[in-house]
């Protein structure tokens, strides 16, 4: 685990560093670099696996190539031991080299062999030629940057900016689709001309032209045969023998430890497979009104390991210049739980497995049976449901809670107007900007700047690219090519490496994805029974008790805050617009959705997180604030 850069410029030499010291939490065990007349690589590491020995750059055995690797190959034992069969020579014990010499062997088709998390970068000297790619799931990240003339690459886009040789600028593309749906799509970044490597996407590099290839990509169409039981048994064999390839390591492993069914049930086999008693990390926050600690309590009682459990102050405000400094994008409030835990684990181990992508691939998420009930609820006629429903349902008084019914009852009648991958597309915006939002949101000018705009067609490019037939797995691919490696994969890589702590998904490792796909999609969704064949899983190893509660989630009522403690931050905040004195948002728009949020009158607070976090992002990335002088702002403003 590292961070990872390269530089091909004039006076490479004397930059490289500028690059890699801004990526110091990722790595700050070690740093290495490799300079030629062409091109500076550098790397900053995090040292789990051949603590001693695996500094970076590594070359082969011919000196030509030269890599540097952000990431694990949980495969690599296997890879080195046929490599070495073939004849390869390493020079270290380390995983990331089997890339190296794959490379040698298979050309960019290396990438194909691999089984784990990755950001990598290969330069030729012979050739003069650089080779990028990123994981199957895009767990790592990589960025780039080509004018033309100047090239550079970075596992954070604050890298690619502390070059001094890009000068920011707002992609107000980026910005319009980020505003409905939670995520950047496709290669953009907030910045103009700086992209990201997709994921499961490889780039070749001459000098003169980027080319870029996807490697790899999901098929649900192929289904498995047999009854339910024989699935639950093959995928809890596949998720046992993921777990512990994801425990490569030669230092410490936790876990984190939320008390839901996916990190208990990746804790459990964890347990079962080494018979030790390791720690996991939980954590509680006083404001919630909930608490899933007795819950992760249950799992390390059972397996008798070392709960590490601490009621940490939510400060949410105050934690977001951290944030965004990391994500280098406004921040999530899913984030913060993230970021809380890295920083408990952080104090004793470097590496932890954790239970994301469990909902993604096994149909988690109340909006997968909610598509269904729209459909029951569209047996009513549509006028009935326009004219009378539509008023009944915004006669219900928003109680400014998380999934209010207030939110669930307009949402059902809102989609029942929509069908298939339309209304997915339509919800995706339902609680942040709609087209509607942003047309009055967007000033004249600024939307003329807008050169795609139709964001519901970065979902509906998936939905409806026929690799799925059933509902439920058209909604599950199209998360798994948006929302997972451009949302959830990147706040908690960021979020675990602010604190340099190395975050494991075995759900979310590339086989057992594809075997998810292959299970019929009744299996995973049967009925209003969410993830029902990672329960079958979960049944032999956990307490029912755990599995068959309610999901809760983790959040914070930020909706209240907002009319409470923080209604003269907010106020404040939007009087001095930045996006307003820029152009690009109408001062009447932003001021309304404030009012009608402080006035009880319609929840915003998705909306507000929104604006508020791209008001902080922009000080922080255009104004040059430092996280210490956002910090002393937003107290001066509250």
């Amino acid at each position: 685990m590292c961070g990872i850069a390269g530089v091909m410029a004039p006076g490479h030499r004397n930059i490289i560093s500028k690059l890699t010291d801004t990526m110091k939490h990722r790595g700050p065990d070690d740093e290495g670099f490799y300079h030629d007349d062409t091109i500076s690589i550098g790397q900053r590491r995090l040292s789990i696996v051949d603590v001693a020995g695996g500094h970076q750059p590594i070359c082969n055995e011919e000196g030509n190539l030269q890599l540097v690797c952000n990431g694990e190959i949980y495969n690599s034992p296997e890879l080195r031991r046929d490599l070495e069969a073939r004849g390869h020579v390493f020079k270290t014990h380390t995983d990331v080299e089997t890339a190296l010499h794959l490379y040698e062997e298979y050309g960019a088709n290396c990438t194909k062999h691999l089984r784990g998390m990755f950001g990598i970068a290969i330069w030729n000297a012979r050739d003069k030629s650089l080779f990028l790619a990123r994981d199957h799931m895009g767990q790592k990240p990589l960025f780039y940057y080509f004018d033309g003339n100047i090239f550079l690459f970075a596992s954070e886009v604050k890298a690619i900016l502390a070059s001094g040789l890009v000068k920011p600028e707002l992609d107000l593309t980026a910005i319009w689709h980020y505003m409905s749906l939670r995520f950047i799509p496709d290669d953009r970044t907030l910045f103009k001309n700086i992209k990201k490597l997709p994921a499961a996407t490889s780039l070749f590099f001459d000098g003169r032209e980027v080319k870029t290839e996807q490697y790899w990509t999901l098929d649900f169409k192929n289904k498995i045969s047999g009854s339910e039981k024989d699935v639950t048994d093959e995928l809890e064999h596949l998720l046992r023998e993921t777990v512990k390839l994801h425990l490569l390591s030669d230092v410490p492993v936790g876990t984190f430890l939320s008390g839901g069914i996916d990190s208990s049930l990746v804790t459990a086999l964890m347990a079962e497979i080494t018979g030790e008693a390791f720690p996991t990390f939980s954590i509680g926050v006083k404001e919630q009104g909930f608490n899933e600690l007795p819950y992760a309590r249950m799992v390390s009682d059972k397996y008798r390991l070392t709960a590490r459990e601490r009621i940490v102050e939510a400060d949410m405000i105050n934690l977001i210049p951290s944030m965004i400094h990391h994500m280098d994008e406004p921040s999530d409030p899913f984030g913060v739980g993230v970021y809380l835990v890295s920083q408990v684990a952080a104090e004793e181990v470097k590496v932890v497995l954790s239970g994301d992508g469990g909902d993604e691939n096994f149909a988690g998420y109340d909006r997968f049976a909610g598509q269904r009930m729209v459909d029951f609820y569209c047996l009513l006629p549509a006028w009935f449901r326009r004219t009378v429903m539509k008023k009944l349902t915004s006669m219900v008084p928003e109680s400014f809670g998380y999934k209010s019914l207030a939110q669930k009852v307009a949402w059902v009648n809102d989609m029942s107007f929509y069908e298939h991958g339309e209304r997915y597309a339509q919800s995706a915006s339902f609680l942040r900007f709609t087209p509607e939002h942003k047309d009055s949101l967007f000033t004249g000018p600024a939307k003329t700047g807008i050169a795609d705009a139709d964001s519901f067609q970065k979902i509906l490019t998936h939905f409806n690219c026929g690799r799925a037939e059933e509902l439920v797995d058209q909604m599950l691919y199209t998360d798994l090519m948006t929302r997972m490696p451009d949302h959830l994969l990147p706040i908690v890589d960021r979020m675990a490496m602010a604190h340099s702590l190395e975050a494991r998904p075995p759900l979310i490792d590339h086989k057992v994805t594809e075997f998810a796909a292959s299970i019929p999609g009744g299996m995973k969704l049967k009925g209003r029974d969410m993830k029902h064949i990672l329960k079958q899983v979960a049944a032999r190893h956990l307490p029912q008790e755990l599995i068959y509660r309610k999901k809760q989630g983790f959040g914070f009522p930020i909706a209240l805050w907002m009319r409470s403690e923080l209604s003269t931050f907010l106020k404040n905040l939007f009087a001095q617009s930045k996006f307003v004195e820029l152009g690009i948002f109408e001062r009447a728009c932003v001021q309304q959705l404030l009012d009608e949020h402080l006035s009880g009158k319609r929840d915003h607070n998705f909306r507000l997180w929104i604006l508020l976090n791209l008001e902080i992002w922009y000080r922080l990335y255009f104004e040059g604030e430092t996280v210490e002088s956002m910090k002393a702002f937003i107290a001066s403003i509250r």
